[in-house]
């Protein structure tokens, strides 16, 4: 048998002839992967239960570009014999077959994000500004973009959102800057990187479903902090989530990197904050053992949403320590408006105010949503994915008038609400048939139950705090409907 190469040694300006890559998953990281291997010489074969139809072409096309496209029920149960490195996509979890067979046979085992890091361009590599986090991961990464341009920066958001890495790191046209989010999935695979500065948001349960055992929000916690590890500037962190600082202390940085918190209350030394409606920086000044200096307002952004303000801080921190100058930090912020479904005001009509927050799929997301309203009927519910509401409610309670649940997990909410807020007015609606007109349907039921229960001065939140696939396409076809079935409502 031929000796395997050392693609430990590989990297954007080597020739990769010879070496033998396995692609597994076939998704926009995935196909992002098999295109510029094959770019670089290497053999691909990419192996894939399924593809989504809007990647078919891409496929076909990369097949005559000589990629082997394996797509078939079993394609990832084994690794093909011949293989020097395995690259797996995020939703492949630790003891999948395909992986534990990499690893018992040596085969180097790497994400999307490591394959990008190592492909960089030596002579003019981008600095990667990381974001993760539970929550709040594109919004920040979308105003990090967003500062960025208006400091006059070729940008990109990549990563877990916008371009695929790879693709941003082999640009004929290089970037000055990517903005990079990552997932716990991504960090997982991801060994060599070194931002020059990185993020934790928070740390919630979510993904309990990949993340199992005793020891699930430990592993979950400990791949977030990976992207602390040889960060060059700045480990930003939450302080009102301990657990993110305690990450950026276990962290092994480069000498010199600084530990920088974000806050909603009044920042001490070294942090970003907020005093008195304004956001400031007391970390990138001269004189930040004495003052503090303006970035924004909070007129200046899209929401006052509390997690929306970390999220702003969060990325003004990456921001400066980059050396983008406070005026543009305003601007871009200024700019900055968040996609669809998070926090979105679609009517106001009878004195109720309905809102999409459809992007809240984790019990975080939601409390985060909860407290920026109040009195509040809340619409919940769909696939928990293992995350527990208990703390949720005691928490939000005295703000609900009423919730109307939905979805497979509806009844995990429903006992919460039993336990903790038990005189709260709890609706389930019954699930419709599949398809876009029961989606409809099903909101226009959601809608006209939340209508009934709601009074004049009440807002409307659907936050769900679960992950919308077992009755909607995705998230955004769940906002999308909900949004629907309230113009419908709205009309009569």
């Amino acid at each position: 048998m031929p000796e395997r190469p050392d693609v430990s040694t590989l990297g954007r300006t080597d020739s990769w002839e010879g070496v033998r890559a396995v692609v597994a998953g076939f998704g926009t990281s995935g196909a992002a992967a098999v295109d510029n291997l094959l770019h670089l010489g290497a053999s691909v074969h990419a192996v894939a239960e399924s593809v989504n139809p809007k990647h078919l072409e891409r496929a076909e096309l990369l097949e005559v570009l000589g990629a082997r496209i394996e797509v078939h029920e079993g394609a990832t149960a084994t690794l093909p014999d011949e293989t020097d490195l395995l690259v797996v996509s995020p939703g492949f979890r630790p003891d999948a077959p395909i992986i534990t067979a990499a690893r018992e046979r040596g085969v180097p085992v790497w994400g999307e994000v490591e394959l990008a890091w190592r492909l960089r361009d030596p002579e003019n590599p981008a600095p990667w500004l990381c974001v993760t986090g539970t929550n709040g991961k594109t919004t920040t990464v979308q105003m990090l973009d967003s500062i960025l341009r208006a400091a006059g920066l070729r940008s990109v958001a990549a990563g877990n959102v916008g371009l695929p890495l790879t693709e941003a790191v082999m640009d004929p046209e290089p970037y000055d800057v990517i903005a990079v989010e990552l997932s716990s999935f991504q960090l997982h695979y991801t060994a060599s990187m070194s931002a020059e500065s990185a993020v934790v948001l928070n740390i919630a349960e979510d993904h309990l479903d990949w993340y199992t055992g005793p020891t699930g929000m430990d592993d979950y916690a400990r791949d977030k902090g990976r992207i602390y590890e040889n960060v060059q500037r700045a480990c930003v962190y939450n302080v009102a989530d301990p657990a993110t600082e305690e990450l950026v202390r276990d962290a092994d940085v480069m000498e010199g990197a600084r530990a920088i918190g974000f806050t909603l209350g009044t920042p001490a030394a070294g942090m970003l904050g907020v005093v008195e409606d304004i956001l400031v920086d007391r970390a990138f000044i001269e004189e930040r053992a004495t003052s503090a200096a303006e970035l924004c307002t909070l007129d200046d952004l899209a929401s006052r949403a509390p997690h929306f303000v970390a999220n702003a801080l969060a990325a003004a921190a990456l921001a400066r320590a980059h050396g983008i100058s406070r005026s543009a930090v305003r601007d871009g912020l200024r700019a900055f408006r968040p996609d669809g479904h998070r926090i979105a005001v679609v009517a106001e009509h009878d004195g109720l105010t309905w809102v999409d927050d459809s992007k809240a799929t984790n019990p975080h997301a939601a409390a985060s949503s909860l407290v920026a309203f109040e009195p509040v009927v809340w619409v919940a519910g769909g696939l928990a994915k293992g995350a527990a509401f208990d703390d949720l409610v005691r928490s939000v309670g005295g703000r609900l008038r009423a919730a109307v649940l939905i979805g497979r997990d509806r009844q995990v909410i429903a006992d919460a609400l039993s336990r903790h807020a038990p005189d709260v007015p709890v609706i389930e609606v019954d699930t419709p048939e599949t398809g876009a007109v029961g989606e409809l349907d099903l909101m226009r039921r959601v809608v006209a139950a939340a209508a009934e229960a709601a009074q004049p001065g009440d807002t409307v939140l659907l936050a769900p705090g679960c992950a919308s696939m077992d009755q909607f396409t995705d998230y955004a076809a769940r906002g999308d409907a909900f949004a629907a079935a309230v113009q419908d409502h709205v009309r009569g």
